[in-house]
């Protein structure tokens, strides 16, 4: 969103792994100790801190008049589109890729559970993409920018478990050509990582 947007940014990777997300001085930023988070020195009132990812891709596209209608259904399409991933692609993924892939203990009705709403979500978001370039109509929008990394997750990471459901969504798999042909994708997708 950063690199779509122009605004210039620097990266603190927070390793979840060594525990970081509870230091306290993240806590002040992302006090549910989840990433992301930003901290914006030029907010509305002075430096301002923002965090869940849905609040900060409305925040950064308010602030800059980017990738969110000021109003009107093209505003309205991206609302609804954004929190079905925050919601819906987010949770689910996760919890399958934690399930599926890395859990040393298999639960097969988890798997199967997970597996069966992930095909479904990727379903509605292929018929979507069949009607419309982009989740919000014609222009890209930030509910697009929530939910590229994610669906990538499942080309990839994912793939043991939903390989095959992508094989059946040419839409899905046009959209995620397009989107990761974006210069700013390329860039935000290549940012510093832990």
């Amino acid at each position: 969103m950063l690199e779509e947007v122009g605004l210039f940014y620097s990266v603190h990777a927070v390793n979840i792994g060594k525990q970081e997300q509870f230091d306290p001085e993240f806590l002040k930023i992302s006090p549910n100790s989840k990433i992301p988070a930003i901290v914006d020195p030029e907010g509305p009132s002075g430096r301002l801190s923002v965090f869940e990812s849905g609040a900060i891709l409305i925040y950064l596209a308010e602030k800059t008049g980017k990738l969110l209608a000021p109003s009107g259904p093209q505003r309205y399409k991206a609302l609804e589109w954004l929190p079905w991933q925050i919601g819906g692609v987010g949770p689910m993924f996760g919890q399958l890729g934690f399930f599926a892939i890395r859990s040393q203990e298999k639960s097969e009705l988890a798997i199967k559970r997970f597996t069966d709403e992930c095909e479904r979500l990727i379903g509605v978001m292929d018929r979507r993409l069949g009607e419309n370039e982009y989740l919000a109509g014609a222009d890209y929008p930030i509910a697009d920018v929530a939910s590229y990394p994610w669906v990538l997750s499942g080309t990839a990471f994912l793939a043991p478990a939903l390989g095959p459901v992508f094989k059946r969504c040419p839409s899905v798999n046009r959209w995620l050509a397009a989107v990761g042909a974006r210069e700013a994708v390329k860039r935000g997708m290549a940012a510093p990582k832990t």
